[in-house]
């Protein structure tokens, strides 16, 4: 096994078990490892450290997957971990669920690695070398545990390209999904393309908050903007507002959200879809004096690095005043970040800041946060990107 060593002080971050080593730790190489290969990690010293996944091409040169050396990293290592990723996961499937994140990349000690349950489909994404090779493994021991009627791969995630990795979208094992996959979410059922939709399918990372907020929502008008396909929404209905107004900028999130309305048999008179930029429709509702007594503002990712921060400060405060100056006096706003980057004091920050320009007055009343199925792991803090604040706003 190649050695990979140390610069001197450079030990804390893989004593305290961050598995990530960036490419300017490292003092040398010695041998000539491929990408995706696991190495020894050793300190300055000789000492070994820890073992890792191996890529020159990326930032992170080593993502670290066990510190002791007297484990071996081997098919039965990597079979346990999915193992244990899995079964962690039993007491959140049952009758009213049956969708979650299986596993989740670092979290659960597999770096690169996302799988998603979707009813008895499984949606992969494949993000660095080290599991692409160790895929095959990785595959059956899914297999064994769940047999799905389809494994497909969803790896167009751009981080790919940082590893040398070419973008996937196809079957991995069994059928071609089919273009409807129907599954439930506390009780609710959506429709899933797990081809063609955004990232693996579905966000089930929301499924605690849309089932906290829709308790905020009886009786009221309600407006969820980047809807995607319906997870504020249906849960608002299923809860009884008295309409809901969705704006999503994709035409095929728009019909499937019409069709899981249809599959849940709400009242489509409550509902109103439009396909527009979110940004230019809060406007146009400015403009027409529109008022909400709920608002879901739940946008893609601004910051997808440190360096993007104030970029994205910006356009979330530009988006939160807009959304307050729509709101009934007393009414709610839901507002998220997805951007890892940014945490919860930053973006509350962002929201007093938006709250003065719109000359109004906020309360954050509860804070939402991702579910069990996307774990926090506490030697790597990065991992917790969801963050979300419920506001009364005057």
């Amino acid at each position: 096994m190649t050695d990979v060593v140390l610069k001197r002080d450079k030990e804390k971050a893989v004593f305290q078990r961050h598995p990530w080593v960036f490419s300017g730790a490292i003092e040398r190489v010695k041998g000539k490892p491929t990408n995706g290969d696991i190495v020894r990690l050793l300190n300055h010293k000789g000492e070994f450290m820890a073992y890792g996944f191996y890529n020159d091409q990326s930032r992170v040169a080593l993502r670290l997957l066990e510190w002791n050396e007297e484990t071996e990293v081997n098919e039965a290592w990597f079979r346990a971990k999915v193992a244990t990723a899995v079964n962690a996961r039993a007491d959140i499937l049952n009758e009213q669920t049956n969708t979650c994140r299986l596993i989740f990349s670092e979290a659960d000690y597999l770096p690169g690695l996302i799988v998603d349950k979707y009813a008895d489909h499984l949606a992969v994404q494949i993000l660095t070398s080290g599991i692409e090779k160790m895929m095959p493994v990785i595959m059956d021991e899914l297999r064994q545990l769940l047999n799905p009627l389809s494994i497909f791969d969803k790896s167009d995630a751009s981080s790919r390209q940082h590893e040398g990795l070419e973008t996937d979208n196809t079957v991995l094992w069994g059928d071609e999904p089919p273009s409807s996959v129907e599954v439930k979410e506390n009780g609710i059922i959506y429709s899933i393309n797990i081809a063609e939709g955004q990232k693996s399918g579905f966000y089930c990372d929301q499924r605690d908050n849309r089932r906290i907020l829709a308790a905020h929502t009886k009786g009221k008008k309600v407006l969820d903007c980047f809807s995607y396909t319906g997870g504020f929404t249906l849960n608002a209905l299923h809860n009884g507002a008295a309409s809901v107004t969705s704006v999503d900028s994709s035409a095929l999130a728009i019909e499937t959200l019409k069709q899981n309305i249809s599959l849940n048999k709400f009242d489509a008179e409550k509902h109103t879809a439009i396909q527009s930029d979110v940004n230019k429709q809060l406007r146009a509702f400015k403009e027409a004096g529109d008022k909400f007594d709920v608002i879901v503002l739940d946008p893609p990712k601004y910051a997808p690095s440190r360096s993007a921060l104030d970029r994205a400060a910006r356009a979330y405060k530009d988006l939160n005043r807009i959304g307050m100056s729509l709101l009934n006096s007393g009414g709610l706003l839901a507002t998220f970040s997805c951007s890892g980057a940014m945490d919860m004091e930053q973006f509350k920050q962002v929201l007093a800041w938006a709250a003065l320009d719109a000359g109004k007055q906020v309360q954050f009343i509860y804070q939402f946060c991702q579910p069990e199925c996307h774990p926090v792991r506490a030697s790597f803090p990065e991992g917790e990107y969801l963050k979300g604040l419920l506001c009364r706003v005057w």
